[in-house]
């Protein structure tokens, strides 16, 4: 379940080397609205489940044959050694415990909700739904969870006012959820520590924030540690829609390929395009042959370029996020997709995460467990594994003998060894807060790369379960 996404729309511009060709796609009739390929905070694929969880060496795991008996639990926050001694499986511990009896820990969210382009309930919703869950299954650290939710209206006096609100209502730790403007000030000033799910502009990567994503930042440094160490690229096509948003993304893009040492050709279209304009940016981006093609459009975008591809008969493999490996479009280009790579996402396969996934959001999705689709959660996803991971490092740190608090939580993020991205299985982010001394904020710096197969699915590209964002970070 890898936490990641492309949000150009909310960035800001940064530089990007100036020594690129840009090339104007041809004009191409308009698509109707509802078909706009927009780069706007699109939802990764983050739901893709590994069949195991790695847990840190100090944690205790239980085995799969022998219950924990009531007698020998320590707690409520410690899974019990088993006859082997095996540590504690911290991602998938939870169904064991029982509800916590400590004092309660209130926590605050801040997220964005009913704007156009920024309307996100479900994270509010899923981290509900995981403080629900969590309340009867150990809590963090054996606390009981109380959210304290603020809704931001996607401008500076509403991020303001909300920081105001949580801050006067004394929370012990403010979960941000989509926030394009957070009021870091207020924040520090009351020594509320903060924990992020994805961090937005420039300012989000150096501010006092634990980011449990690296966002545009890692996915466009893992973009260009893959074009040249996997695929061998001296040369790369690039097509992108021409936005502020879609323009901030590429300006970071650039900037990783030209640390990279690879020459790149930009061709720019429209939101909107028809079959033949998408057609028209596909050939315009593999002209001259170059050796690996990246794109940046999502949604339909990402319909339009597959199939463009395709019709066109080009064999250059493809590189883009995992916004292009939503299930409803592959559904809808089957094949087509053959050739493409998608960074941030990883294979699916079923196990106890998953169950505990769906244990856990169908309330919040008002069906039954069975009929969650992990594959179709959205940024909601993000919000449901960043209370995942807090309550983990909460048991985690209670195991230690520390203090489990919201500040002790902050720093236990930021100095612990062995820390993951729940549920913690190979292709999840190690936690490095700070490893890349530009981006201090910033917590994990590796993402998964899969691929589309003849099997008919996105699976794990071996020896890409890991990609490493930072020697390409501007």
């Amino acid at each position: 379940m890898t936490a990641l996404a492309l949000v150009a729309a909310s960035c800001a511009s940064s530089d990007g080397d100036d020594d690129a060709s840009s090339t104007d796609a041809p004009a191409a009739s308009e698509a109707p609205d509802d078909t706009e390929a927009s780069t706007e905070t699109e939802a990764p694929e983050e739901t893709e489940a590994p069949t195991e969880s790695e847990a840190p060496d100090d944690a205790e795991e239980p085995t799969d044959t022998e219950a924990p008996t009531e007698t020998e639990a320590p707690d409520d926050t410690e899974a019990p050694e088993d006859d082997d001694g095996s540590d504690t499986n911290w991602a998938t511990v939870f169904p064991d415990l029982g509800p916590p009896s400590g004092e309660e820990m209130v926590i605050g969210l801040v997220n964005t909700e009913g704007v156009p382009g920024l309307d996100f309930p479900d994270i509010r919703n899923f981290i509900n739904a995981s403080a629900d869950y969590l309340n009867q299954h150990g809590g963090v650290g054996d606390r009981p969870i109380t959210v304290e939710s603020c809704t931001a209206n996607g401008s500076p006096e509403g991020s303001q006012a909300c920081a105001q609100e949580l801050t006067g209502k004394n929370v012990e730790l403010v979960i941000i959820g989509l926030d394009v403007f957070p009021d870091y000030t207020t924040y520090e000033a009351a020594g509320t520590p903060l924990v992020g799910m994805l961090p937005l502009t420039p300012i989000d990567n150096t501010a006092p924030v634990r980011y449990l994503t690296g966002g545009n930042v890692t996915t466009n440094g893992t973009m260009a540690a893959v074009a040249v160490d996997h695929f061998g690229a001296e040369t790369v096509g690039i097509v992108s829609a021409d936005n502020v948003g879609a323009n901030a993304t590429l300006a970071g893009l650039e900037a990783a390929l030209g640390i990279a040492g690879i020459e790149y050709t930009v061709v720019k279209g429209g939101d909107n395009e028809t079959d033949a304009g998408y057609q028209g940016l596909m050939r315009q981006a593999a002209d001259g042959d170059p050796d690996l093609l990246i794109s940046l459009y999502a949604d339909a975008g990402c319909i339009g370029t597959m199939r463009g591809r395709a019709a066109l008969g080009i064999e250059i493999p493809v590189l883009t996020t995992a916004i292009c490996a939503d299930s409803e479009v592959i559904a809808e280009v089957g094949d087509d997709a053959l050739g493409w790579n998608f960074a941030g996402i990883a294979s699916e396969e079923e196990g106890l995460e998953l169950d505990i996934l769906r244990e856990v959001l169908a309330p919040a999705m008002g069906g039954d467990p069975a009929d969650v689709d992990p594959t179709a959660l959205g940024l909601g996803g993000l919000g449901f594994i960043t209370m995942m991971s807090v309550a983990t490092y909460g048991n985690q740190l209670a195991d230690t003998g520390g203090e489990v608090t919201g500040a002790g939580i902050y720093d236990f993020i930021g100095t612990a060894e062995g820390l993951t991205v729940w549920p913690g299985g190979p292709s999840d982010a190690d936690i490095q807060c700070g490893a890349a001394p530009n981006y201090p904020a910033i917590c994990a710096y590796t993402n998964p790369v899969s691929a589309y197969t003849d099997s008919g699915e996105v699976l794990t590209v071996p020896g890409l379960e890991k990609v490493d964002s930072i020697p390409y970070l501007p």
